[in-house]
């Protein structure tokens, strides 16, 4: 009797079916990663819709290069450095959509934080979203990798094609300015 973990398949493995054209090892690769594509793209642009529209982009691509993946690293890996880099490329052909919530509405949400527990963490929510959205867009990019995504320094500087030293020293300023921003909310 076969057991569950002989029916696996690993993603170096379907990678390779999906270079050759099978579409069901591509579609599975996909449906595998693209909550994990989706949710980076929005921490990174802040935007549903542009996350969106570069989830699509980054499986197009994906698409289009699997040929390339040679399984030197994690599948993983190699498509969080090719959905970053995708980020980055669109942020810099444009600013980014996000429009930050304007005074009198956070005023408003403030009033409600102080009498009203489950707001506050709205509140809090809200201040670590726009805080983050303010963040340089390369301090940004390691702050949600190291501390949201959970990537140690030696993965992102492979992503990034940067030094270990760079990551450390961006992610220091980032959350150094990431406090300056909180605390200037409050």
């Amino acid at each position: 009797m076969a057991t569950a973990a002989a029916h696996l398949v690993s993603d170096l493995e379907l990678a390779r079916a999906s270079a050759q054209g099978q579409m069901d090892a591509f579609e599975r690769l996909y449906r595998t990663y693209h909550r994990r594509v989706y949710s980076l793209c929005l921490r990174l642009v802040g935007n549903v819709a542009d996350a969106e529209d570069l989830t699509q982009e980054v499986f197009l691509h994906l698409y289009r290069k699997i040929s390339s993946f040679r399984g030197d690293s994690a599948f993983t890996t190699w498509l969080h450095r090719l959905t970053v880099n995708l980020v980055l490329m669109h942020l810099r052909r444009r600013r980014p959509n996000y429009e930050p919530m304007d005074d009198a509405e956070l005023k408003v949400l403030l009033e409600a934080h102080r009498t009203d527990d489950g707001m506050s963490r709205i509140v809090d929510r809200i201040a670590l979203e726009r805080a983050l959205m303010a963040l340089p867009i390369g301090y940004r990019t390691i702050l949600v990798l190291h501390d949201l995504e959970g990537y140690g320094h030696e993965e992102i500087a492979r992503m990034l094609g940067v030094t270990v030293g760079t990551t450390k020293s961006q992610l220091h300023k980032a959350r150094l300015r990431l406090r300056r921003l909180l605390k200037r909310r409050r």
